[in-house]
């Protein structure tokens, strides 16, 4: 797959992303990033730094922001689809609330800072 079709998959993505939680709540997004299939290929080495750039750059053509529950949601469908095991991690803060979400693969951060882990209280990996 060449960069501008991943660039333009990874933007229709976050149209389907946005079209369907315009239907549904967050149960129903969290049981469908949980439920993204694994295809059982090797993962490129290269293949999360090249995803990730990739959805970067569609996000900065996107109409809207795209913030962390959308990227992170649509990064985890294109690794996946690479053969990532990659997983979305929600965390929250008590005080002053904030809820996050970013993508874990492996055990290591991917799409966000380091202190994550630190900054939130993990609720759920999917």
């Amino acid at each position: 797959m060449t960069r501008a079709t991943l660039i333009l998959r990874a933007y229709m993505d976050l149209i389907a992303h946005d079209l369907f939680m315009s239907h549904h709540d967050f149960a129903s997004l969290h049981r469908r990033v949980r439920n993204f299939p694994l295809r059982r290929v090797a993962a490129d080495a290269d293949a999360t730094n090249i995803v990730s750039i990739a959805l970067d750059v569609a996000c900065c053509f996107y109409p809207k922001q795209a913030l962390c529950l959308q990227r992170s949601a649509v990064l985890v469908k294109l690794l996946r689809a690479k053969g990532v095991s990659a997983h979305m991690a929600i965390g929250v803060q008590k005080l002053p609330f904030r809820a996050h979400a970013w993508v874990e693969v492996d055990g290591q951060i991917i799409n966000d800072r380091l202190a994550s882990r630190e900054d939130f209280l993990v609720l759920e990996v999917c």
